[in-house]
């Protein structure tokens, strides 16, 4: 399939279009946002003034079969990621979904199999891959900047969110609209750095628990895990650690040296080897899913390849589920 130009249309106008990913579709050459829709239409209205959009919907099918739109963004939360992806794609138009790609790996596998099916493309937003201090991180790994890698450490402490302590739960922590807990909202992200980084994961263990019981979800987990490449590696993630504990770190480890890093602060990259620790920065861009969306319009023109597809992202939501024991 190839696109001489992309037009948008986008289903979901909640946060995480706002910045991270909305005004970034027009931001790209050969990409335009032309329509968006969302179920509340006064809220699809406004979300399309204020962001110069020519048209907007309150139903999803009148967005997928507008004529000038030849690529959906679908920025729903993951419990309507499959269907919204595959009815997309079999009305012939490339889909890029949210993260985590959805709700189950059995829904992932769904959505695949619909891509080879229709020959329609499937990307996925782990964005961290088009990232530059991410990028760079990778470039320090292939370049044996710290030897050999031999283990990860992941740790992720943050103390309960306000809405957490509400009487209505935000839908992050609703299994059946998320998937899960936080670990599929923000342990995702980590998981697929990974797996970018150093290579796909094999291998998981996991101890989860809820220590707060603000809600039905893990709010603890612990995972063991084994690279392909023979490297190993833990990850804690405590949702309801005390303010104190906050923390957001990724340390790999090799013969000669290690990177330390955060996955969500954008902080300065360290390497350490020779008792030497030299920094990196990792800036924030404006719009953190442009530089991943390049890639997509990139690869639906014909110039170039997407780094985060169906394929690789569902192997992501297959250890979130074998973590929490789903499967």
């Amino acid at each position: 399939m190839r696109l001489s130009a992309v037009n948008w249309g986008m289903i979901g106008c909640g946060n995480v279009a706002e910045v991270k990913s909305g005004p970034a579709f027009n931001k790209v050459r050969g990409s335009q946002l032309v329509a968006v829709m969302r179920r509340n239409g006064e809220k699809a209205r406004d979300y399309a003034i204020r962001h110069n959009v020519p048209r907007w919907y309150d139903d999803a099918e009148q967005l997928i079969n507008d004529p000038e739109v030849n690529a959906v963004y679908i920025a729903t939360p993951p419990g309507s990621h499959a269907e919204y992806a595959i009815r997309t794609m079999k009305a012939g138009k490339p889909v890029y979904v949210e993260k985590p790609m959805a709700a189950t790996y059995n829904e992932c596998l769904e959505m695949i199999s619909v891509s080879e099916q229709t020959g329609v493309p499937l990307f996925v937003a782990y964005y961290r891959r088009m990232l530059p201090g991410f990028i760079k991180i990778k470039e320090l790994l292939d370049s044996g900047a710290i030897g050999h890698p031999r283990f990860f450490l992941i740790r992720l402490f943050q103390p309960p969110c306000k809405e957490d302590m509400q009487k209505t739960l935000p839908w992050r922590v609703i299994p059946e609209i998320s998937g899960g807990g936080y670990i599929y909202d923000l342990g995702s992200h980590q998981i697929d750095l990974i797996d970018y980084l150093l290579g796909p994961i094999e291998e998981t263990g996991s101890y989860t628990t809820n220590l707060a019981g603000l809600y039905a979800p893990e709010d603890f987990v612990s995972s063991g895990f084994r690279c392909s490449t023979g490297i190993a590696g833990s990850g804690t993630w405590n949702f309801a650690a005390p303010d104190r504990l906050e923390e957001d770190t990724i340390e790999i480890f090799g013969d000669t040296g290690k990177i330390r890093f955060s996955c969500f602060g954008f902080t300065a990259t360290e390497l350490t080897r020779e008792g030497q620790t030299t920094h990196f920065a990792n800036p924030r861009p404006d719009h953190v899913q442009q530089p991943l969306i390049q890639t997509i319009v990139e690869e639906l023109s014909g110039k170039g390849k997407c780094p985060a597809t169906g394929t690789s992202s569902a192997k992501t939501s297959l250890l979130l589920d074998r973590i929490t024991g789903k499967i």
